[in-house]
């Protein structure tokens, strides 16, 4: 590594191919000194007119464009997202400031990705791409707390590789709502990883039992010392994200640790689950699941959003479905006002009458559409929960 940069020398960078007009270099000593010439070793700032991130990524080699033949620093690898969500405001006025919030944030996250989005249950947003769940929370804890937005993030997926039939064009599936009728696929794939456990020893049953839960494929152990080891497993990726790292802290008080690489795509038997809330489909809701942990999965969010929706003046419908067929279902009851309360005799038609009045309310207030559910944000929250 050898050279020279000079104020008003064109700067190429050799993996992003990106040209730049060097404005101002100079010496970090520890503030920003400027000056004529920054050369090898000295540890110091480049300033272009590039206007977009994307052109320059942590990792590649800058060098002048007039030169030729120049070989790059080894280990810049380009970061890839691997995690997918929705975000959207709560308040669809809100859209113009969470944009501005995304672009101002993804001035020094070079690894966060986003693309517009519209949904028709929660209007228009963003599919962003993140690095891990980590990388999700840090920044929604960011657009919350520096930006003062309320937003509704959906269940979070990984990039699955589809094939439909009749095509060997591959289809990266970033979102539930893009994976077609079960008829119309090839093959769907999804992305597996390398997954090393650092744990104590007493733990080590419970973690395999946990790992195996979630389709890991155990590979070996390596002892460090007579307390601890390491528990090597191949797993899919859609595994990890959410919960697993909380689960695993919990299970091991806190001792156990990990770290997972992805290295591959592998077929995976995946299927569309959709949520209906009182018979309407919630598309912030749908998520990719097993085909044979349909009806656990299901099981699952039912439950929650049994828990989180508050009660109506009507019975509300929670379906789990897969392919149009309910694979796991719930109601919640309706919230009944006394109306008998002001009755002083015990005369049972006047009572019925009255019940029977109220009941016909209840239909005629469905039947002319008043009967549509406010889900509250913090129900899409616990259902990313296991």
């Amino acid at each position: 590594m050898d050279g020279a940069l000079r104020k008003r020398d064109k700067l190429r960078m050799v993996a992003n191919r990106t040209v730049a007009d060097i404005l101002d270099v100079g010496a970090l000593k520890p503030g920003f000194v400027s000056t004529d010439i920054l050369e090898t070793g000295q540890i110091g700032y480049v300033v272009t007119g590039l206007k977009e991130i994307e052109g320059c990524r942590v990792g590649d080699t800058m060098t002048l464009t007039s030169a030729h033949d120049v070989v790059p620093l080894e280990g810049y690898k380009e970061v890839r997202p691997m995690v997918f969500a929705g975000i959207f405001p709560q308040e669809g006025d809100n859209f113009e400031e969470l944009r501005d919030a995304m672009q101002r944030l993804k001035l020094n996250d070079s690894s966060l990705t986003y693309e517009p989005e519209q949904s028709p249950a929660l209007g228009f947003g963003f599919r962003a791409g993140f690095l891990g769940m980590l990388h999700l929370e840090i920044l929604k804890e960011r657009l919350e707390r520096e930006f003062d937005l309320s937003l509704v993030v959906t269940v979070p997926s990984v990039a699955y590789h589809l094939y439909v039939r009749g095509s060997d064009e591959m289809t990266l599936i970033k979102s539930p709502i893009d994976l077609p009728d079960a008829g119309h696929i090839e093959r769907v794939e999804e992305p597996w990883a390398k997954l090393d456990i650092i744990t104590p020893v007493e733990f080590i049953g419970s973690i395999m039992t946990f790992a195996q839960e979630r389709h890991g494929t155990y590979k070996n152990t390596e002892y460090l010392s007579e307390g601890r080891a390491i528990l090597k497993y191949e797993i899919p990726l859609s595994s990890l994200i959410v919960d697993f790292y909380d689960k695993l802290k919990g299970m091991s008080s806190g001792y156990a640790s990990m770290n997972y690489e992805v290295f591959e795509y592998r077929p995976a038997d995946i299927v569309r689950m959709d949520i209906l809330v009182a018979e309407e489909p919630v598309e912030a809701l749908a998520t990719f699941v097993y085909r044979d942990n349909a009806h656990g999965a299901g099981k699952r969010i039912v439950n929650s959003l049994k828990e989180s929706i508050p009660k109506q003046q009507f019975v509300i419908k929670l379906q789990a479905t897969v392919g149009g067929k309910v694979v796991a279902g719930d109601k919640i009851s309706a919230l009944r006002k006394d109306v008998t309360a002001k009755l002083y005799g015990g005369d049972v038609t006047r009572k019925r009458k009255l019940l029977e009045k109220q009941k016909k309310g209840k239909k005629k207030m469905m039947a002319m559409g008043k009967g549509k559910v406010q889900i509250p944000s913090e129900a899409y929250l616990n259902v990313l929960k296991r």
